[in-house]
């Protein structure tokens, strides 16, 4: 059994929807955009809450696949931390190494949906954004044959730690960072080295190498990883090994009616697959799969899939790298 522990956020979520939230496009920008007057009452007719953060999903993920799943992360001495964690145990996680905060209290996050799907998020960072080298000096690793490292916050001094720990016990590392570690390219791209699949979207790849396509950023980017992997929302998705490409469309045109952790099931739904010893492409039309299943439900969990679930054909081509 292939044995996984998921690092980074866990998040205490609510979800906000209803015809007071709604979407409109802003002419100077030509973007969507939501828009409060200060002052105002606006009716929400549906609240919802659950858990999230990059790790905790991902760590269901690999849990409903029939993986040992581990989530590390740090959480505060609160009723957040307690729902996040109740959360991870019924769905088998062991959480057995979390690192409680003494003083922050857990990532919080309020999500505004509207009709489309789309989302504004208000995050109250926490614990989340404190990791220190010294907690993970102290952690043992050697028991895991996979690390999946997602956002953290920017700490570097941390993930040099964690990495150096997997490099050392032979420990294949995937990687999905967050905006604080992309907003320093040079400090990520000193990591890479030590990553075995690196999972980003078009737009955070293009913050690491150049490139205006999926294909032509992920070609790039196997210059530091061997396997590497370039989403593009509804646009499908690149990846490679340097051996053979893939290019994916979209799974299933669904109705969206949250897109709050496609990402993460996304990236945690491939190294799922791939660290089994499932193809490239069959680990892409998993993630695809799952990623979809999440966005026809609220939160970033619910629509998680679980093993022995029946996937049908996709956009899919492979061809020689």
């Amino acid at each position: 059994m292939v044995i996984i522990c998921a690092l980074g956020a866990a998040s205490q979520d609510v979800f906000l929807s209803g015809k007071g939230i709604s979407s409109q496009l802003d002419a100077s920008s030509n973007e969507y955009v939501e828009e409060f007057k200060l002052g105002a009452k606006l009716n929400v007719e549906h609240v919802l809450f659950a858990t999230g953060g990059g790790a905790t999903n991902a760590a269901v993920t690999f849990s409903r696949q029939g993986l040992e799943a581990s989530f590390i992360g740090r959480v505060g001495k609160d009723i957040a931390g307690h729902g996040v964690l109740s959360e991870l145990d019924k769905e088998h996680v062991d959480t057995s190494k979390t690192i409680y905060d003494e003083v922050l209290g857990t990532q919080y996050s309020t999500i505004l949906v509207t009709e489309s799907g789309e989302r504004t998020i208000l995050v109250y960072r926490g614990a989340a954004q404190a990791h220190t080298a010294k907690e993970y000096e102290e952690i043992d690793f050697k028991s895991y044959g996979w690390l999946y490292v997602s956002s953290f916050g920017g700490a570097y001094e941390a993930l040099d730690i964690i990495f150096d720990h997997a490099k050392k016990s032979g420990i294949k590392i995937a990687f999905n960072p967050g905006q604080a570690e992309l907003d320093q390219p040079e400090l990520l791209k000193g990591l890479l080295e030590d990553v075995e699949v690196l999972l980003l979207n078009k737009d955070e790849a293009a913050l690491v190498v150049e490139g205006s396509s999926s294909e032509e950023l992920a070609h790039h980017l196997l210059h530091y990883v061997p396997v590497a992997v370039v989403s593009d929302g509804p646009n499908g998705v690149v990846a490679t090994d340097g051996k053979t490409i893939i290019e994916a469309g979209m799974y299933e045109d669904v109705p969206v009616i949250d897109r709050t952790g496609a990402g993460d099931a996304f990236g945690s739904g491939f190294v799922s697959q791939y660290a089994q010893g499932k193809s490239i492409k069959e680990a892409v039309v998993f993630g695809s799969a799952n990623s979809t299943s999440v966005v026809t439900k609220f939160g970033a969990k619910e629509g998680i899939l679980h093993q022995g679930t029946v996937l049908h054909d996709m956009p899919v081509k492979e061809r020689e790298f």
